[in-house]
């Protein structure tokens, strides 16, 4: 049974990003399976000097890595470098280039090593301190309710709602979301929060709702041509702190797992279940 049968939501954009912390690409439609968005975060620059995953939620070394994009396909990848270059993911040159980039050495892969894992510092000191302060962070372990070898940070779906980004006052994505859902108006902002359980239908898809995404520095960084945003941290700090399990942390938008697999369009019809649909 739908939460409210008089709510109309859809699937305003979709969005997938094939290296991990890179710009992605809008896409019309997804295919989505148990590891997530077909082509998704299959890609990851690993930390030649640490072995860690390269991930701008330690923007202090990786931010630059959303000054550039990826796009396209799983084995036909290409990056467009901040000069404008554009390269094949698996050209031998890549490492070299991006290594310039990022001023660090680093090498791509596409099979999450066992254990991989990221950096990820206060996002509180790094607004107070600026991205370049040397700032203590968490080792984590990523993709650990994504099954396969991709490089999600935790879940194989992350969306989130129009209306929680137009509270916020930002662009969607700037939280690097896979769905953005449109929302009619009135709807409450950070409803995402009440989903942690419920199934929804997306498309020919069906997904369950792991919990609230709490939110990093990325989201105030500058995005390509974006510039720096501080208020996409600095508003879910003072609006929304959920406890997801490790405190009360800033929150927007939703993880999911997928329970079948399917096509998703932008345009189809979202419903949220307040019971497990039946098979």
């Amino acid at each position: 049974m739908a939460v409210d049968p008089a709510v109309q939501m859809r699937v305003v954009s979709l969005h997938r990003y094939p290296v991990k912390s890179m710009l992605g690409e809008d896409v019309d439609s997804v295919v989505v399976d148990e590891r997530g968005v077909v082509g998704d975060r299959r890609l990851a620059l690993i930390d030649s000097l640490t072995g860690r995953v390269a991930s701008a939620k330690q923007p202090r070394l990786w931010r630059d890595l959303l000054q550039c994009r990826a796009s396209g396909d799983p084995g036909a990848v290409r990056i467009r470098l901040p000069d404008g270059v554009c390269v094949a993911a698996e050209a031998p040159e890549t490492d070299d280039l991006l290594s310039r980039v990022v001023r660090r050495p680093v090498r791509m892969v596409s099979t999450r090593p066992p254990g991989a894992a990221l950096e990820r510092p206060d996002p509180e000191c790094v607004l107070e301190l600026g991205v370049d302060a040397e700032v203590d962070a968490r080792v984590l372990e990523i993709a650990q309710a994504t099954p396969g070898d991709s490089f999600t940070d935790l879940a194989p779906l992350h969306a989130i709602t129009t209306a929680t980004v137009e509270r916020i006052g930002v662009e969607a994505l700037r939280y690097r979301p896979n769905l953005v859902i449109a929302t009619p108006p009135g709807f409450p902002p950070y409803a995402e929060n009440n989903w942690t359980g419920k199934e929804l239908t997306v498309g020919e898809a069906r997904l369950r709702a792991l919990k609230p995404t709490s939110r990093c520095a990325v989201p105030t960084l500058e995005h390509g041509a974006l510039p720096a945003a501080p208020h996409a941290l600095r508003i879910p700090l003072a609006e929304n702190r959920v406890d997801t399990g490790s405190g009360r942390v800033p929150c927007a938008g939703a993880y999911f797992t997928v329970l079948t697999p399917g096509l998703i369009r932008t345009g189809d019809p979202v419903t949220v279940h307040e019971q497990p649909v039946r098979a």
